[in-house]
């Protein structure tokens, strides 16, 4: 079977605009951690700060990535869960943390 290359790198650049950046992955990983509230969230990433951790939010609710809801009560309170496309990413993330684990030992340990 012949490979499509112009289309692989399409896909390949689609993935690395989803995953760029310095939030979004631990963004994901925090919420799928069981992590709902905005501030929950924030507290589980070191560094992030509110207004990055909003517009990575927004950003992934439009993308279908989290689902905002909004429950009316005083004050309002505002959870987020993952979608199950979300979801689907999951076994991708667990093998970058697999591979960053592993290249830390090798670095660490040509040392």
């Amino acid at each position: 079977m012949e490979r499509d290359q112009t289309e692989e790198l399409r896909a390949l650049q689609d993935t690395l605009y989803f995953i760029g950046g310095k939030w979004r992955i631990p963004v994901i990983n925090s919420i799928c951690n069981g992590n709902r509230r905005f501030r929950e969230i924030e507290r589980s990433i070191p560094g992030i700060t509110t207004r990055m951790l909003s517009k990575e939010l927004k950003d992934m609710e439009l993308n279908k990535l989290v689902k905002r809801t909004v429950y009316p009560e005083t004050p309002v309170l505002i959870e987020y869960e993952p979608t199950e496309y979300c979801r689907t990413f999951g076994n991708i993330i667990q093998e970058m943390i697999n591979w960053g684990r592993e290249h830390r030992r090798v670095i660490v340990g040509d040392r």
